[in-house]
């Protein structure tokens, strides 16, 4: 079996998400999902397999320009509406990417606007 990009991707996202329950099942997750284009962030609650709040590049009240900015700016997006519902701590699951780049500009933005992981 050959092992692409996107199947390596996966498989390291089973592997977190394994290790995440193993800490608290009751726990929320924001999961982050990188595309060449936009970026995608979700807080899911696994028990009931609910999206709770969700946030992506193509909100029409981002306003900044490069993907980096608009990167950082839906981590705050989402931890605002996250506290606005009264969730203010998850884990963090980088889908098996990297964390660096946009994956890191994300989890600053929602940490600088008071989500805890």
């Amino acid at each position: 079996m050959k092992f692409t990009k996107s199947l390596k991707r996966k498989r390291n996202h089973f592997r977190l998400k394994r290790r995440l329950k193993l800490f608290d099942e009751n726990c929320l997750r924001l999961v982050v999902f990188r595309s060449n284009r936009h970026i995608y962030a979700q807080l899911i609650n696994d028990v009931e397999g609910r999206t709770l709040v969700a946030a992506s590049s193509l909100d029409k009240s981002l306003n900044a320009t490069d993907k980096s900015s608009v990167s950082k700016e839906v981590g705050t997006l989402l931890a605002q509406r996250a506290k606005a519902k009264n969730h203010s701590k998850c884990f963090f699951d980088r889908n098996g990417f990297l964390y660096h780049g946009r994956i890191q500009l994300v989890a600053e933005g929602a940490r600088e606007a008071g989500l805890q992981f």
